[in-house]
């Protein structure tokens, strides 16, 4: 039965961030992700998770400046220095969260510019992010965005990603299959599943309505289909829900109260 983590980043913005994890446990959630944990203590958050019984499966790394449009720095020359930073402070944050997963992201590359030496970047950034990560048990993770959503993102498609796990040659560093992104992308998620989840170099999913990212089981994608396939293929990982809800959140939950009555 696929494990299904609300995205606090996208999920109940009826509500202040922190009050969202006990929304999140209130309609059944065990799980949680979200972008990012630094506006808040590491202590506070671990609070919120304990008095709510719920785990913390995945945070992104920091991004840059996201308020200034950055969307990442592992892929950009230069930016070394922060990048570590950035991996010592969410590390800091995975250790006291109990969070055994962290996302890199890469950044976005100008129109036209030599891919080559972001590529260059990008490899020695996430071996050193996979070195760091596998000291405290942490997987670090990497995501194929699509150009849609994100113009001038690095990484776009799932094959690109796993060429990039396997030359950097951690164990620990694994992709994040968002079928959102690939549909968008590239489409053929039922081939994509069956070919990358039994690799082992997939180490979380995410999903959300195509093409508008509302419910996952709104648009073009078929939920339940999917979702067998990936309890077919015996994926155990959790599985993020980074949409945006058409209306109130809870409301929004009966694709989820589908499968949790599976479950009973």
């Amino acid at each position: 039965m696929p494990r299904f983590a609300a995205n606090l980043s996208t999920l109940y913005p009826e509500h202040d961030f922190p009050d969202r994890f006990a929304a999140a446990a209130a309609d059944g959630f065990e799980a949680v992700e979200y972008l990012f944990p630094y506006a808040y203590e590491a202590t506070e958050l671990r609070r919120r998770l304990d008095a709510h019984g719920l785990q913390q499966v995945l945070f992104n790394a920091p991004p840059g400046n996201w308020d200034a449009g950055e969307r990442g720095i592992a892929a950009l020359p230069g930016r070394e220095a922060q990048v570590r930073d950035g991996v010592d402070r969410a590390l800091e944050y995975a250790a006291a969260l109990g969070c055994p997963r962290v996302h890199m992201m890469a950044g976005l590359v100008p129109p036209g510019a030599d891919p080559a030496p972001y590529r260059a970047t990008y490899l020695s950034n996430l071996a050193y992010a996979a070195d760091q990560a596998a000291t405290v048990g942490v997987d670090i993770l990497i995501e194929p965005i699509n150009g849609r959503d994100m113009p001038g993102y690095f990484l776009h498609r799932q094959a690109d990603a796993h060429t990039v796990v396997k030359e950097v040659g951690a164990p620990n560093l694994k992709v994040q299959l968002d079928l959102y992104h690939c549909q968008i992308v590239e489409g053929d998620l039922t081939a994509t599943l069956r070919r990358d989840l039994p690799t082992g170099r997939v180490g979380h999913l995410q999903i959300a309505g195509v093409p508008d990212r509302h419910e996952p089981d709104a648009g073009e994608l078929n939920l339940r289909h999917l979702m067998s396939v990936v309890d077919e293929l015996g994926f155990d990982g959790w599985i993020g829900c980074e949409y945006f809800p058409k209306a109130g959140t809870s409301e929004g939950l009966g694709w989820l109260n589908k499968f949790q009555g599976d479950k009973a």
